[in-house]
């Protein structure tokens, strides 16, 4: 339960604020202070959802107790009492940071109306912290999962590349198999521009079948096409002034492609069913697994489409090129499942992660993580040789 705490010199008057307020704020505890100076050591024991303390007192005066505390506790909230001798010691208390001040003789209705007003800012801002604090926590979280994690030269190439590129707007082409880490690739870029305020939208050209791609894309209106039940606006759209990530843009089709290179030709682009054209401010960073040269030549991709593209190409090579990194990946994913399940970080000793260097990473960083989830579930308390023996098989 919250405490309020009274500060007053006065028996009478502290034993009526008591009585009063009680009646009024049932859901908090009330802690009746003598003179200034117990006020201040109580406020030292323990926080208080408010403070009401009168100005003229022995020991230490309430606006020295206001002032001290602020030192203190600058997030204290104070309503001053004082008599009419003391208005201008009532200002100063405000232009110190109190809420309020009620005169004496004491008007209830309005000592009841300050007392609410107060505790509803003091949540409020308690509120608002605690979102702060979330959103900290959120963006802390979202780092951590797109976190470029090792020291090996290979990475490092990448690392150097992406901080020339993001201060730029060209646009990047990432190569590399699948599960390498094109994608975190593309978020360092974005996260390191000047459009990281931005929205940062991604596409996965393979999962979206090829007759709704353009829709997706692009947007549609209303009728346009069987089931265009309303309007929809499109990725280009939905990131604009950000960054939009066109993942596996090879297996995109020829008449998608078209409409793309119009879109980073023109920076616009027109609704399925519409003649209506969209200025967008959008970078454009693509990603592939495939070998694009050899698609240009079986006529798979545009070679105009390509050049727009890879105005910058970045290459993310397999982990098999990059064993080095394994023991930071896996104390990385240990401490991220950790932090999904709850529990305790679970250590992998030398030779487990020996073991785990020697292996084939076909599905790469991908493929990795999983295994190490695998061995924190079903692994001993420190995973082992013998856990990676018995629960990968290659």
């Amino acid at each position: 339960m919250q405490k309020i705490l009274i500060v007053e010199d006065e028996k009478a008057i502290s034993g009526v604020l008591h009585s009063i307020l009680s009646d009024e704020l049932t859901d908090y505890e009330f802690v009746i202070a003598e003179d200034g100076l117990e006020g201040y050591k109580q406020i030292e024991k323990e926080d208080f959802a408010l403070v009401i303390s009168d100005i003229k007192m022995p020991k230490l005066s309430g606006t020295e107790l206001l002032k001290q505390s602020m030192i203190l506790k600058p997030e204290s909230t104070f309503v001053m009492i004082s008599g009419h001798a003391d208005i201008d010691s009532a200002v100063s208390c405000l232009k110190e940071g109190a809420y309020d001040f009620i005169s004496k003789p004491i008007d209830i209705n309005r000592l009841i109306t300050s007392v609410k007003n107060a505790l509803a800012k003091e949540s409020l801002k308690k509120e608002n912290k605690n979102l702060q604090t979330e959103n900290k926590t959120l963006k802390r979280k979202v780092n951590k999962k797109y976190q470029m994690i090792g020291d090996s030269p290979a990475l490092k190439k990448i690392q150097d590349m992406i901080e020339k590129v993001a201060v730029s707007d060209a646009r990047v082409l990432i190569t590399g198999p699948n599960g390498a880490g094109k994608e975190l690739v593309a978020h360092a870029i974005h996260n390191q521009s000047e459009r990281a305020r931005g929205p940062m939208i991604e596409v996965n050209c393979a999962a979206i079948p090829s007759e709704l791609i353009e829709s997706e894309l692009f947007g549609h209106v209303k009728g346009s096409f069987t089931g265009a039940i309303k309007d929809k606006q499109g990725k280009f759209e939905q990131a604009n002034g950000g960054t939009i990530f066109l993942d596996e843009i090879g297996d995109m089709s020829l008449i998608a492609q078209a409409k793309v290179l119009r879109a980073l030709q023109e920076s616009k682009v027109s609704p399925v069913g519409s003649d209506k054209e969209i200025k967008v401010d959008v970078r454009v960073i693509a990603a592939t697994n495939k070998n694009m040269q050899k698609e240009i030549e079986e006529g798979k991709f545009r070679e105009d489409l390509y050049h727009r593209l890879s105005v910058i190409e970045i290459y993310v090579p397999p982990l098999d090129d990059r064993k080095d990194d394994i023991k930071l990946l896996v104390d990385h994913f240990s401490g991220m499942i950790a932090d999904e399940h709850g529990t305790a970080v679970k250590k992998f000793d030398d030779k487990a992660i020996d073991a785990l260097k020697v292996l084939s990473w076909t599905g790469n960083i991908r493929e990795l993580r999983n295994v190490v989830e695998r061995l924190i579930i079903l692994g001993g308390n420190s995973v082992s040789e013998e856990d990676v023996a018995s629960f990968v098989r290659k």
